[in-house]
């Protein structure tokens, strides 16, 4: 059994995004148990994802075909439950699009890793906007990403 701290937490929600954005298939597995589902809003084909596999294949995609890269903006972890709510950017950058939401993160009592992430938009994927975001909310006075990690 692993001590599953708030500092643990970070730690591997910190090292899940850094191997989305390595687009590293070994990395991104390591990050989750076998059985882990990653739920999201309706609209995107055939979710949610089911197991470590498909989580690490459906993200590398989107680095491939869409030029994802996503950055932490704000973590919280709990210090009496193995979750943790963060949020973030995604940054699709061959759309020259971003799109802003939180996930919910539940971490398995004996290994540490990541079991369920329940994902939610800020607003509806729209075409005709740079990034999808809160209206009328001030992200760059509050420190917020303004533009995709570089590398």
């Amino acid at each position: 059994m692993v001590a599953i701290t708030p500092d643990h937490m970070e730690r591997e929600i910190r090292r899940y995004f850094a191997a989305c954005n390595a687009a590293d298939y070994d990395a991104l597995v390591s990050c989750f148990t076998p059985d882990a589902v990653h739920y999201f809003p309706p609209g995107l084909p055939d979710i949610p994802w089911r197991t470590a596999d498909v989580i690490a294949r459906k993200w590398i995609w989107c680095v491939d075909n869409l030029g994802s890269r996503w950055s932490i903006e704000k973590i919280l972890c709990s210090s009496t439950a193995p979750e943790a709510v963060i949020e973030w950017t995604h940054w699709k950058q061959k759309a020259n699009t971003a799109l802003r939401g939180d996930e919910w993160y539940v971490f398995d009592e004996q290994t540490g890793l990541i079991s369920e992430i329940r994902a939610y938009y800020a607003s509806k994927a729209d075409p005709l906007v740079p990034i999808c975001e809160l209206h009328d909310f001030d992200y760059a006075g509050r420190g917020y990403h303004l533009q995709a990690p570089q590398g």
